[in-house]
This record gives C-alpha cells, structure tokens and sequence, in this order.
C-alpha cells in the first residue's frame, strides 16, 4: 500500500507547534518544536520551558500518522529519551494539530497522551 506522504508533508514540513496539552510530560508552553519532512522522512528540533535542547527523528505511517523517536537534554542537566505515536489533523481555526500517545525510553519513566497545535505568524 502506498502512503500519501504529501498530506502529512504539507501539515508539518517546516512548521512550528507549541503545546496544547501534556500533563505527564515534560515539554510545556515554552517548548517550540519544528519539524522537516523529506518523503517518508520526519526530523525535528525543540526547545524552551524545561527543554534546553531536543531532537526527534520518524517516519510517516499513514494517511495522518507518524511515529516519532525523541532525545532531550533538559534545564537541570538531565538526559532523556523516548518514542511516541501521533495523529495530524486540522482543528476549526486550519492549524495543524498533532495528538501523541508516547513513553519513555531513558532516562526517565512512564509515559502519557499528549496534543500540540501549530504555532502560527
């Protein structure tokens, strides 16, 4: 089956999100995260809030899901890293909305739901 990488291209290739909702994470009103797309090929940067630096390195599953690998290092010095699986949509307004279920991997655990809206100029 061939996945249609042009829609999830469109939504997030060289886009910008903040944080809607991540009550478990770490992440929060002051992390920006911005994502390229190449194909099927997702990469990404964040930072702000509690984030001093992060990287995120996926892939395009669907018509509107990704799977994402992330690493951060933290304000306090702390190394983490994790997996998440997303949705992308539209809400009302046309911004792109991206919804994670995700864990961690190192450095910390458990995990939880998380939403992000794009940041928009």
């Amino acid at each position: 089956m061939e996945i249609p990488f042009s829609q999830i291209s469109e939504r997030l290739n060289n886009r910008r999100f903040t944080v809607a909702n991540n009550a478990q994470g770490l992440s929060g009103a002051g992390t920006v995260f911005h994502y390229h797309v190449v194909e099927d090929a997702i990469s990404g940067t964040y930072q702000g809030g509690r984030i001093r630096t992060g990287h995120q390195v996926g892939r395009v599953t669907g018509p509107d899901t990704i799977e994402l690998l992330y690493q951060c290092l933290t304000t306090d010095g702390e190394m983490l890293a994790g997996w998440s699986r997303g949705t992308v949509g539209v809400d009302h307004a046309g911004r792109t909305t991206l919804t994670f279920v995700w864990g961690w991997l190192s450095g910390a655990t458990g995990g939880g739901e998380s939403s992000y809206v794009e940041l928009v100029a």
